[in-house]
């Protein structure tokens, strides 16, 4: 192998652990509530598609709108909580794609009763690196389903 081979090799790798980074630092901001911080994860023109029984329900265009969207969604829930699963991911130079699992869990009150709503959740990532670091340009929301539950006391 050469020398060249190698560090192309080291440098691929070394990408997919910081873009499963960026992945799972955008389910801890989210957990936090710190949607401000989590929208720069974004590129500055980044789009979110959110899709529901695989109709496209919402387009996000930008920060400002993800952060606000975020903002508003996330109000409601006393608790949430994102678990991260499988993350594939082809490196193809300062661009990427990927394909990561998610079950979230949203913690909230409905008719004065607790309730955890869980959602199965498949992102399709498109991603890109500028000004030294992997930020998401595209992520494709996919809701595959949710369970409703009521919290016992």
């Amino acid at each position: 192998m050469s020398n060249n081979d190698f560090n192309e090799r080291i440098s691929a790798i070394e990408a997919k652990i910081k873009i499963k980074e960026l992945v799972d630092n955008f389910a801890i901001l989210g957990d936090q509530k710190k949607l401000k911080e989590q929208s720069l994860l974004f590129t500055e023109e980044g789009i979110v598609e959110l899709y529901f029984n695989d109709q496209l329900a919402s387009t996000l265009k930008g920060r400002k709108e993800i952060e606000d969207v975020f903002t508003a969604f996330t109000k409601t829930f006393e608790t949430v909580y994102h678990f991260n699963g499988q993350h594939a991911i082809t490196i193809n130079g300062n661009k990427s794609t990927g394909i990561a699992y998610c079950l979230t869990v949203l913690v909230g009150e409905e008719n004065g009763k607790k309730i955890k709503t869980t959602y199965g959740i498949r992102y399709q990532d498109e991603y890109v690196y500028e000004t030294n670091q992997w930020l998401i340009a595209k992520r494709k929301s996919t809701f595959a389903w949710q369970d409703k539950e009521e919290l016992g006391q």
